[in-house]
C-alpha cells in the first residue's frame, strides 16, 4: 500500500484531508444567523482568523408584492445550512465549528466535511438581486387592478402562473365574465 501524505492529517479521524474550501454546516432550522454569529465571536475569541475565514448564510434578494406595494425581502437559499471558508483539518477550527450550539454536524460522509467544488459555489450565485416576484394572492381572492386601462376595475383570481409571474382575473366586460391576465405588479388583494 502506497503511502499517501496527503490523509495524513494529524490528531484526528474525523477531517477531510482537503484542507482550506468551503464547507457545508448543517443548522437547526431558522438558528442560521445564531450559527454565524457565535461562530464569528468564537473566531475573534480564539483567534482562529487564518484558520476560519468567512461564514455565509446564503441569501437571495426578492421583491414581493403586498397589498400594491413592491417590497425587497431576503430570503435564505439553503435554510438550515450555514457555509464555512475555513480549514476543515484544522483541530481547533473544526471543533469551534463542530460544538458550536445549534449546529448539527459538516455535510460529508459520516463526520469527515467535504468541501463544495468551484462549480457548486458558482452554482449558489451569491453575488446577483433576483428579480422574482411573490404574491400574497390565491385563486379565488377578490382583487382589484391597480393600472392601465383596467385600472380600479374589481375582479376575482382564476389562475396564478409563479412561473410568468402573471395572473388571471375574471373581468366583468359587456356583462360577460371574462379571463383577462395581469403581471403581478398590476394587481392588488381587496
Amino acid at each position: 500500500m502506497e503511502d499517501n501524505k496527503e490523509f495524513d492529517i494529524g490528531r484526528s479521524d474525523n477531517k477531510s484531508g482537503k484542507g482550506m474550501g468551503w464547507y457545508v454546516v448543517h443548522t437547526y432550522s431558522g438558528y442560521e444567523n445564531k450559527v454565524k454569529v457565535s461562530i464569528e465571536n468564537a473566531i475573534e475569541n480564539r483567534h482562529l482568523e487564518n484558520e476560519i475565514l468567512e461564514v455565509r448564510v446564503p441569501v437571495r434578494e426578492e421583491t414581493e408584492i403586498k397589498n400594491g406595494a413592491k417590497k425587497t425581502v431576503s430570503r435564505k437559499m439553503l435554510p438550515g445550512y450555514v457555509l464555512i471558508h475555513m480549514d476543515a483539518d484544522n483541530n481547533d477550527a473544526w471543533f469551534v465549528v463542530r460544538n458550536t450550539r445549534g449546529v448539527t454536524g459538516f455535510v460529508g460522509p459520516g463526520s469527515k466535511p467535504v468541501p463544495l467544488s468551484e462549480e457548486e459555489m458558482a452554482a449558489l450565485d451569491f453575488n446577483t438581486t433576483h428579480e422574482k416576484l411573490s404574491l400574497d394572492v390565491n385563486e379565488g381572492d377578490t382583487v382589484i387592478i391597480v393600472t392601465d386601462a383596467w385600472k380600479d376595475r374589481v375582479g376575482v383570481v382564476k389562475k396564478i402562473d409563479a412561473g410568468k409571474q402573471t395572473v388571471t382575473v375574471n373581468l366583468e366586460i359587456f356583462g360577460r365574465e371574462t379571463p383577462v391576465e395581469f403581471s403581478f405588479a398590476e394587481v392588488k388583494k381587496m
